[in-house]
């Protein structure tokens, strides 16, 4: 018996979570997952119920759980809520209670979408690549940090950009074992013209390389160079390392060469043996939540990626994705993958539903 924790969240999180449930029952009825699903509270709905976005109790039943599966995050509801307590501050507590410092986010081009990038055709069809992101460090946990009022009145704000020699290893080795899985490609992106955090980490990261992982083809770019190379030509990639900002801004580059952000899953991952974090990347995306209009599957390959990393069950997680490239084949279309043709738009239970009866 597996334990999922699915934290709904904020926005169109409950909506999508729903489907995940869906395709669930139907892995649990038909193919002898035996999944038992917990509930909890996280971000904006926590705020509302305990004054916090990740409760004590809901973290320890993270730990306890063989994943943890979420829906989305935030809203303008809780914009001026201090950063301390606001709801993104939940995840990243959840992030770094959990231990995962291994973001994974594919981003893969179904053959029926090849037509919904804003991209040509030629340049994004059969895109299979990876961003590995070190998801626990960085400018987004550097201190000293915060917002201060200088002697002459004025204010600044203050990041700062921190990584030692054992964060960037465990995360460029993540990426070396990834790509021993795939085509033997790794990129390194960061700005080691003008971070020393940067230098070190293209340092740090060959150092591992030339030591332990002389079979797999390492390049480095600098990142600003490999936003530009993402959307001029995608396919040169197969996994990209990069740290916590640059992972960030460049996986939601990589997300739209597949159509829409309704499309991309992501994992978190940790130590060997401990609960891992899946998620789409979509974000709460307050101005259609309650429609019923999002697109629940980058949640339900978020499953997937579950089932694969976590659970034991790459045989599911293969059905679960050919479930959804055949819901797309037939024509099953959200309103962020409109597009020319013969299409049936359907919202979000419609295409749940395609998905579960496909997989069925």
């Amino acid at each position: 018996m597996s334990k999922i924790l699915l934290l709904p969240g904020d926005g169109i999180g409950p909506e999508v979570a729903v489907e995940i449930e869906r395709v669930i029952a139907v892995l649990n009825r038909d193919f002898g997952l035996g999944a038992e699903i917990e509930h909890d509270l996280l971000g904006g709905v926590s705020i509302d119920a305990h004054g916090v976005p990740l409760t004590d109790a809901a973290l320890a039943k993270a730990r306890a759980s063989d994943a943890v599966i979420m829906g989305a995050v935030g809203g303008p509801k809780w914009a001026k809520v201090d950063y301390a307590i606001r709801p993104e501050q939940g995840l990243l507590n959840l992030r770094s209670g959990l231990g995962l410092y291994a973001n994974l986010r594919p981003a893969l081009c179904y053959a029926a979408l090849a037509d919904a990038s804003t991209l040509k055709r030629e340049v994004i069809e059969g895109l299979d690549i990876v961003i590995v992101r070190e998801l626990i460090g960085g400018v987004y946990f550097g201190h000293p940090r915060g917002i201060e009022t200088l002697p002459d009145g004025q204010r600044r704000g203050v990041n700062t950009q921190v990584y030692t020699t054992s964060e960037i290893v465990r995360i460029a080795r993540s990426a070396f074992e990834l790509a021993r899985q795939r085509s033997g490609k790794v990129c390194s992106a960061e700005k080691a013209n003008v971070m020393e955090s940067g230098l070190l980490w293209r340092e740090e990261v060959t150092r591992l390389h030339d030591a332990e992982y002389p079979d797999i083809a390492l390049t480095h770019m600098y990142a600003d160079n490999c936003a530009m190379q993402l959307v001029r030509a995608p396919k040169q990639f197969d996994v990209i390392v990069t740290d916590n900002l640059f992972g960030d801004i460049l996986s939601d580059a990589a997300a739209m060469l597949t159509g829409s952000l309704g499309m991309l899953p992501s994992a978190a991952l940790g130590e060997p043996g401990k609960p891992g974090l899946y998620e789409p990347i979509h974000g709460s995306a307050p101005d259609i939540a309650g429609k019923g209009v999002a697109n629940p599957c980058a949640a339900i390959l978020s499953l997937a990626m579950a089932l694969r990393l976590q659970l034991g069950r790459a045989d599911l997680a293969d059905k679960v994705e050919a479930a959804v490239g055949k819901a797309l084949d037939d024509g099953y279309r959200t309103a962020d993958l409109i597009g020319e043709g013969e299409v049936k738009r359907v919202g979000t239970t419609g295409m749940g539903e395609a998905i579960a009866e496909r997989l069925a």
